[in-house]
């Protein structure tokens, strides 16, 4: 246990910290690269406005925004508060939705985008695998082979094109689901069951479109591993010792050919923080994807620094919980 401990995850423990220290300072360095000064931006903004500012209150203000966005000082000093605000959960107000937190604007979003997202990750996963492990031990079977070939033909398919067709089919020519938002405008948010079912029925389209590309990515990958596990020795062996193909298939193809998918799973679920972009807007969806499309047409820097610390942050965890439970998969780990 010892042993394990120092040589596994003390290790990993400590990219962990290496990787949110390596992503946090090039998400300092990165956006003071660019040409555009948030403060100026703000001070042009309130002149064009055409309101009446004395040169003094603009130097003021100028002054109060210089602090407020973390620009004063060297940029070492800069760099070290950056670290205490971000230390306190303080990400600074948002430019585009002044003078609102990035980290309320974060908090609004994120919800909707992990409800959707982490739901649609699931189901595709599990059918994927299921019926790819299926397709590769039952090859001669029909209803698995028309599923390959529609698997072969969706997966290419870009989700954001799959979005598009299914909200033409169904939100415009049959129009069975809404055609865009979370929930009709106006609506009151409340966790209430009426208001729980108008969202789902809201989401249907979306999730579909993301089910549909997941499933035939999921089921392409289980049917090339267990393709290969078909072969071996034991598997061989099980079949001539007449064991049952449904406990072959489940205790010896699918559980070695589980480990890649597992962790694919894990980077999936990591993406997960930086929302479905294309989809979201497609769809006028308030995730993490339609917050980060208005925070870069908006040039709000504040705000993208906080999405990209969320999207770090987020799979580095993942990718550590991961490494914390892969041993309970995969026993040689636990011999090494």
């Amino acid at each position: 246990m010892r042993k394990f401990v120092l040589n596994y995850l003390i290790p990993r423990i400590g990219q962990y910290f290496l990787v949110i220290f390596l992503g946090v300072t090039l998400t300092f360095i990165i956006p003071r690269l660019s040409p555009s000064d948030p403060v100026e931006r703000q001070v042009s903004q309130l002149m064009m406005s055409g309101s009446h500012v004395s040169p003094e209150a603009i130097i003021a203000m100028r002054e109060a925004l210089t602090e407020m966005y973390g620009l004063s000082g060297s940029l070492w000093e800069q760099y070290l508060a950056f670290w205490g605000r971000l230390l306190k959960g303080d990400l600074g107000p948002s430019l585009s939705s002044f003078p609102t937190p990035v980290t309320q604007l974060l908090a609004t979003a994120m919800p909707w985008t992990f409800g959707l997202l982490m739901t649609s990750i699931i189901i595709s996963w599990i059918v994927g695998n299921i019926l790819g492990a299926l397709a590769s031990y039952y090859e001669k079977n029909v209803a698995i082979q028309i599923v390959d070939v529609v698997s072969q033909a969706v997966r290419p398919i870009p989700y954001y094109i799959m979005a598009l067709v299914l909200l033409a089919v169904f939100a415009y020519w049959i129009p069975i689901f809404p055609f865009s938002g979370a929930y009709p405008p106006g609506t009151r948010v409340e966790f209430s069951l009426s208001f729980i079912l108008t969202v789902i029925r809201h989401s249907l389209l979306p999730l579909f479109s993301l089910v549909l590309i997941g499933i035939g990515g999921w089921f392409i990958g289980m049917k090339s591993l267990t393709s290969n596990i078909i072969s071996e020795d034991y598997v061989v062996y099980a079949e001539n010792a007449g064991l049952p193909k449904n406990r072959i298939l489940s205790q010896y193809i699918i559980r070695n050919a589980m480990l890649p998918q597992i962790t694919g799973l894990a980077l999936q679920i990591g993406l997960i923080f930086s929302g479905a972009l294309i989809m979201e807007v497609v769809f006028g969806y308030p995730g993490m994807g339609t917050l980060t499309f208005q925070a870069v047409m908006a040039n709000d820097y504040t705000l993208i620094m906080g999405i990209t610390l969320l999207s770090i942050v987020g799979v580095a965890t993942i990718v550590l919980i991961l490494d914390f439970i892969y041993p309970l998969f995969d026993p040689r780990v636990r011999i090494q």
